[in-house]
């Protein structure tokens, strides 16, 4: 059975070497449940597909997952699934989904700073990776925040399920902190969860004005790189804004009585 939060807090999950702290462990667990509740309150799910992961705190080789076969809005801390680096589950009710191995587990492995990979197809971002050389461009404030972060994977080759297709995709978001998927989807890493989801939260955003703005058929006005410049590094200096972010979603969840920490 999945190791519940009060387990974890408790101390009683199974020891084994390299295991996370139980109090470290059931903190990363109520943020991927809320990441992955907060990603359905604002459309960026897709049915039961797609996937959220985090490093498991003290066992860099192990990440949870979030189980196949449950929609991102029942999906407690108790739910999700702990994998190793090998594919094999260590713990919880449920299984891996196989392209959620794929491409989290290479990731993970590939790339130190992606504690956190959030895998979607939400709907404005996916609809940039179907346009010949589609590209974030540089028209607004928020389009800034990802100025320099973000890679582009223009190789769509099908379902991701084999491990040479994850090691490419690991090797194309390379230490940048977004990826586009040709004609699939993103994935978008963080140090945090609280930074990764604010960042995902960000980019729907940022794409969806972009699509509007292009609706229009007008010429886009783009930014000069002297303020583009100047904008990214100002937005990147706000470095407690993802994490009061996320504290104020979770207390959204809190607030309606969402069952996400259990």
């Amino acid at each position: 059975m999945a190791v519940t939060l009060r387990e974890a807090k408790a101390g009683r999950k199974g020891a084994s070497e390299g295991a996370a702290a139980p109090a470290a462990e059931a903190a990363a667990r109520i943020d991927l449940a809320a990441a992955l509740r907060l990603a359905v309150r604002f459309g960026l799910n897709e049915g039961i597909d797609n996937h959220f992961s985090l490093a498991l705190p003290g066992a860099p080789d192990r990440f949870l997952l979030n189980p196949w076969g449950f929609h991102w809005d029942e999906v407690r801390a108790s739910d999700l699934l702990v994998v190793d680096a090998g594919g094999r589950l260590v713990s919880g009710a449920g299984e891996a989904e196989a392209t959620a191995f794929f491409i989290h587990a290479r990731i993970h492995r590939g790339n130190p700073h992606a504690a956190c990979v959030l895998h979607t197809h939400m709907p404005h971002a996916t609809a940039l990776t179907t346009l010949a050389n589609g590209r974030i461009e540089p028209i607004s404030q928020s389009a800034m925040r990802f100025w320099g972060e973000v890679a582009y994977y223009d190789d769509y080759n099908g379902l991701v399920l084999d491990e040479a297709e994850g090691d490419r995709i690991a090797a194309a978001l390379g230490e940048k902190r977004v990826l586009f998927l040709a004609n699939h989807g993103v994935i978008v890493v963080g140090e945090t969860v609280a930074r990764a989801f604010n960042d995902l939260y960000h980019l729907e955003r940022v794409c969806q004005l972009q699509a509007i703005a292009m609706a229009t058929g007008r010429p886009l006005r783009r930014l000069t790189a002297a303020a583009i410049a100047t904008t990214a590094r100002q937005i990147a200096a706000e470095r407690e804004n993802a994490a009061l972010h996320f504290a104020a979603l979770k207390r959204l969840l809190d607030r309606d009585g969402v069952n996400y920490a259990e």
